[in-house]
């Protein structure tokens, strides 16, 4: 059976976690993309709705308020039009006129005639006022102006009615009554209208608005009044040769039609609104405006007002901007519905997973409680046997140090009791010889003998018997010196002294017999440390502190102990001594009655020997006995 190589089986894992990863990386990157799109929709759509509406909302009062106006000015013009209509006629009727015609080759009655044709021309308020034949030629007139160009064409169509556009005079509006009698004309009554005072008005119009534009165009399409001057006497769209009219002649008018302004006939519409691109000079760029159209049906004209609706179109742009201002508003409404709801959901699937895991830690904190239940007893059971077995060890250590201190106390013991039988023996001899003086001598150094053994046994007893730990006031003086007497006989084999620095009134917080083991334990192996000591000195030092506590040094000339030493000297079992001299628990037991004392045992270098402290809670100190400390 073949084995798949580990890298062989990472290129599996690999490709095995990679779609995983790549679904949920477009997983995550899809709702953002999704809030980015619908942003940038609701931006746009709101910029172009808003702009588009308010551009038709304008676009539609402009041509109202256009329409309005161009209303206005076709009527004042229809007005300014038809205020002389009735002239021709009332004239072709006038006695004088009639007169004048029966005898028309009259000089007196033309100059009469002329007379009165103008005064009515001054009263009429028209520009002149002619009678003609019908070719045309000036029979009578209101002044010595000649007549247009133009009349004898107008005569020979028929037409009663014509304009006739003058660099000098401006446009003009001719009225013609033709006189027929037995189906002959017999003379025309020409009245001449001036249109440009209206011209002027729509000039002065034209600049204080700055964005309205009017102009007048004939039957043939060329313009022949207008607000704005550059645009007068051109063609409102080119012309072509299938769209030539009867009739026209460039000689009707002031200069030959200039470019074509580009208006279409009719006027196209968008929306309602009829927009057409216009270059206000030859050479300048289109521009859109905003066309009107009003029909003149009985004078042949077409009026049309253009405006410019460059603030329709700023509104629009503005109100683009506010849509979408509006856009975004509702898109971060809508992102912010969105994130709420993920959010709520997210909190509501926590709150589930947090209730699960609540369970589930109750469910752990339940078994946990139960082990720990069981792990509580157990260990109360260890402290139990570990404070019985420590008990057990501390009764061992002073088994131990009785067991060592045996044959020097069968020697402390074997001395009295070989001089007692002495005594006695020499007692009774004595009596028997009748020297009482001798024999109460010798029965008073057999009592002293008795009261040291005593003494012995009863320290001895006191030493071995298990104490209860009852702390308080225990004179430390007192403890040193039952230790001393417990070790005396190895102070007598060395020829040593103990030296004591300690006040007799000390008293510390302790319990008697366990401090007196600590002190058993440590003056014992000082003296086992001075056993090879070519300078032998033994003390016990009381040192007071802060006046709360004292610290207690048994301070030894010995050899010391070296560096690996003091580091391992408070594990149990380990000890400097000889095989089968020592158990190692000495100082490991001396070190946590200590601790339970409230202080802490440490060893320390001397410049020569060692010394072993600890320090303990004071109960009474007198001030007397303060100056022997250091």
């Amino acid at each position: 059976m073949q084995h798949a190589s580990p890298d062989h089986a990472l290129l599996q894992e690999q490709a095995q976690t990679a779609p995983k990863a790549l679904r949920s990386g477009a997983a995550r990157l899809w709702p953002w993309l999704r809030d980015v799109t619908l942003t940038v929709l609701l931006v746009a759509g709101g910029a172009i709705t808003a702009s588009q509406w308010r551009e038709r909302v304008g676009l539609n009062n402009l041509a109202a308020v256009a329409t309005e106006r161009l209303e206005l000015y076709a009527a004042n013009l229809e007005a300014e039009l038809g205020r002389h209509a009735y002239l021709p006629s009332l004239l072709a009727a006038d006695t004088h006129v009639q007169q004048f015609l029966s005898q028309p080759q009259d000089a007196s009655a033309r100059q009469r005639l002329s007379s009165y044709l103008a005064g009515v021309n001054v009263r009429a308020g028209t520009m002149q006022i002619l009678l003609t034949d019908a070719q045309g030629q000036v029979l009578a007139a209101s002044d010595q102006r000649p007549p247009a160009a133009q009349l004898r064409e107008a005569l020979a169509s028929d037409a009663l009615q014509f304009f006739v556009g003058s660099e000098q005079e401006g446009p003009s509006f001719y009225l013609l009554h033709p006189m027929q009698r037995e189906g002959q004309t017999r003379a025309v009554v020409v009245v001449k209208l001036s249109l440009a005072p209206l011209e002027a008005s729509w000039m002065d119009l034209g600049l204080r608005t700055q964005g309205e534009r009017l102009l007048v165009a004939d039957a043939h399409g060329v313009v022949v009044m207008s607000s704005f001057e550059p645009w007068r006497h051109r063609l409102l769209e080119p012309r072509r040769a299938d769209k030539a009219l009867p009739g026209f002649d460039e000689a009707r008018y002031a200069r030959p039609p200039g470019p074509a302004l580009g208006l279409p006939t009719p006027l196209q519409s968008h929306n309602g609104v009829s927009l057409v691109m216009l270059r206000d000079q030859p050479d300048a760029a289109p521009r859109r405006h905003m066309a009107q159209e009003r029909l003149l049906v009985p004078q042949g004209l077409r009026m049309l007002s253009l405006s410019q609706p460059t603030e329709v179109w700023e509104q629009a742009r503005l109100a683009g901007w506010a849509g979408a201002a509006m856009g975004l508003c509702v898109a971060l409404l809508w992102l912010y519905l969105v994130r709420r709801r993920r959010h709520l959901h997210q909190l509501f699937s926590a709150q589930v997973q947090l209730q699960q895991a609540h369970a589930q830690l109750e469910r752990v904190v339940d078994h946990r409680t139960a082990e720990l239940r069981q792990t509580n007893a157990e260990l109360k059971r260890q402290i139990q046997q570990r404070l019985q077995t420590e008990g057990e060890l501390l009764q061992a250590g002073k088994l131990a140090v009785l067991g060592q201190m045996s044959a020097g106390l069968s020697h402390e013991v074997n001395q009295p009791l070989t001089a007692l039988r002495a005594l006695a023996g020499n007692s009774l001899r004595l009596l028997q010889a009748g020297r009482h003086a001798e024999v109460a001598d010798n029965l008073h150094h057999i009592d002293q003998m008795v009261q040291r053994m005593g003494a012995i046994a009863r320290q001895l007893k006191s030493f071995a018997r298990r104490a209860e730990p009852l702390l308080g006031p225990v004179s430390l003086l007192d403890c040193v010196r039952h230790a001393e007497l417990i070790l005396q006989h190895r102070l007598r084999a060395l020829e040593l002294q103990l030296q004591l620095d300690i006040a007799p009134g000390l008293r510390v917080r302790a319990e008697g017999n366990r401090l007196e083991q600590v002190l058993v334990n440590l003056l014992g192996n000082a003296l086992d440390a001075l056993a090879d000591a070519p300078q032998r000195e033994l003390r016990v030092r009381a040192l007071r502190q802060d006046g709360q506590r004292v610290l207690v040094a048994v301070q030894d000339s010995g050899c010391g102990l070296s560096d690996a030493q003091l580091q391992r000297l408070f594990e149990p079992f380990f000890t400097t001594k000889p095989a089968g001299e020592g158990l190692g628990l000495g100082l490991v037991i001396s070190s946590k009655i200590v601790h339970e004392f409230g202080g802490t045992l440490r060893a320390q270098r001397l410049p020569t020997g060692m010394s072993f402290e600890f320090d303990l809670a004071v109960e009474t100190w007198h001030a007397a006995e303060d100056e022997d400390d250091v």
